[in-house]
């Protein structure tokens, strides 16, 4: 991706401002729905942890560092690969909507990533958001 208009993905959840904080939040419930080898994770500035995700041959080693938070309605990561350039800001921000919860998630491109690997074009990103957050997520949120 380049420095351009950050990709934002909007989705409503039936559940409570609490409940999604805790599946954003938590690490065992974040590996039911995002990236199952997340191996730690605490909602708190400067945190950091990296896992690796393999993709038709290549690897990717995520990096996150979380740079803010205000419980129940924001954290946001600073998002890097080892080995490659690029640098990003990831932001999850929950509002209340009567029994609903909002959850807005806004990726912003600090420094462009290579645009010759397919997993860092625009579409890309759009597609995995969107995969994750109104698909996986929501699936999760909303299983009996």
């Amino acid at each position: 991706m380049q420095q351009e208009t950050p990709v934002i993905v909007v989705q409503s959840f039936p559940v409570s401002k609490e409940n999604l904080w805790n599946a954003i939040t938590q690490q065992p419930k974040m590996i039911q729905w995002f990236f199952e080898n997340i191996p730690d994770f605490k909602p708190k500035a400067g945190f950091t942890t990296t896992f690796v995700v393999e993709n038709e041959g290549r690897v990717f080693p995520h990096l996150w560092a979380i740079t803010q938070v205000q419980p129940h309605k924001k954290i946001e990561y600073n998002w890097k690969y080892k080995g490659y350039p690029g640098d990003a800001t990831v932001t999850f921000e929950l509002q209340e909507q009567g029994q609903n919860t909002l959850l807005k998630v806004t990726h912003r491109v600090i420094e462009a990533f290579p645009q010759n690997i397919p997993e860092f074009t625009r579409e890309s990103c759009e597609a995995g958001w969107k995969y994750f957050i109104q698909q996986r997520l929501k699936d999760y949120l909303t299983q009996p």
